[in-house]
């Protein structure tokens, strides 16, 4: 059962992850294993009535949260406020192999977004195929080189630094100074990493989330279609964080270039309005696989500088979320399955409202 005792109000706590570098062995168990708070500051305090709604909406999810072809998922499994908060991971669930084993029977997938920071050794996803029951499937962010993205050196594995000027050592590189040798070995690392879950069926996807400085140009779209060739047999999903790829008078090429790039369009909820905004659009352009992710409607943190935690800060109500049961069956239809995962990653915000996606399809 579920250990959900409301604890006190107090002022909520505000994480800021700061992995420690990779070590020279390039085993980033710590980083990929258990993302650990370094920074705790206060933040805004939580609602508990609506978060308590939340979770009596979630009782009625199934075991696991899937209906039929639809898989319901959270960003991670290990955020350091999902643990501290007490209220997913009963007080025996204490280590990290026994936490993906309690998560794996509650959902059927799962998002890996600490590969963004760090690139995975074999032997480590192997652990993560061996703890997952045979039907788990994992959906993988790629690592930051990959998608256009700054990369701290110091979280490389010595053959990777080994590329890189003495000089970028122990530096945050920008995209401009990755060198296409270096972001090409960075992808055949990065494969090589996440294999055993290839093999063993048990990968979803490799999601490629390009940033918002990357506008919908063909300099851009040359740069990710070498991209997705790098990654050659894998699976690929395709996110983009800026509005001019969702533009009306693009939108129908974007599609169709996806489409014969082999790649999976994600749909996104998100706040509406910026530039860094896509609209949510339920479209398909792979038969394998479609993807819905959820990041919340935080408004106030959308498109200025902030933490991932205040950004993704946000418990959908229930209202909120029946209408996205009608795209996300429409997407169920086109498509042999259908993963809907939520990334607003609060304490245990994103768990409580993927089994209430659930609950709501299984009604």
């Amino acid at each position: 059962m579920i250990s959900r005792a409301r604890p006190p109000t107090r002022p909520a706590q505000q994480l800021t992850l700061r992995p420690a570098r990779a070590p020279e062995s390039h085993t980033p168990g710590a980083l990929l294993e258990e993302l650990v708070p370094s920074e705790i500051t206060l933040g805004s305090p939580i609602d508990y009535d609506a978060l308590d709604a939340a979770w009596a909406l979630a009782d009625r999810a199934p075991r696991p949260a899937q209906v039929s072809n639809i898989r319901c998922a959270t960003a991670g499994w290990t955020d350091p406020s999902l643990i501290a908060c007490g209220r997913f991971y009963p007080r025996e669930v204490r280590t990290a192999q026994d936490r993906l084993r309690h998560y794996s029977a509650h959902f059927s997938a799962v998002e890996i977004d600490a590969t963004y920071y760090a690139i995975p050794s074999a032997s480590h996803a192997q652990r993560w195929v061996e703890r997952t029951p045979s039907d788990f499937v994992f959906d993988v962010k790629a690592f930051a080189a990959l998608t256009h993205h700054p990369v701290e050196s110091a979280r490389l594995s010595a053959d990777l630094r080994g590329i890189l000027d003495p000089t970028q050592e122990h530096t945050l590189l920008a995209p401009s100074a990755q060198s296409p040798e270096f972001v090409r070995a960075c992808a055949k690392a990065f494969c090589d990493g996440i294999r055993p879950l290839h093999s063993a069926r048990k990968l979803g996807s490799i999601l490629l989330q390009f940033p918002p400085w990357m506008h919908a140009t063909r300099d851009t779209a040359r740069w990710i279609e070498q991209t997705r060739a790098l990654l050659s047999d894998m699976p690929v999903s395709v996110e983009f964080r800026h509005h001019s790829w969702t533009d009306p008078s693009r939108l129908e090429r974007v599609l169709s270039w996806l489409r014969a790039l082999d790649c999976t369009w994600v749909c996104v909820d998100a706040p509406q309005g910026f530039s860094n905004s896509t609209a949510l659009i339920p479209r398909v352009t792979t038969p394998a696989k479609a993807i819905l992710r959820l990041h919340g409607r935080r408004r106030e943190t959308w498109a200025r500088r902030a933490s991932v935690l205040e950004r993704f800060d946000y418990l959908y109500a229930e209202d909120e979320l029946r209408p996205l049961v009608g795209a996300a069956k429409t997407l169920a239809d086109q498509a042999e399955t259908l993963h809907v995962v939520f990334n607003n990653c609060r304490e245990d915000f994103a768990v409580a409202n993927a089994k209430d996606f659930a609950a709501l399809l299984s009604e």
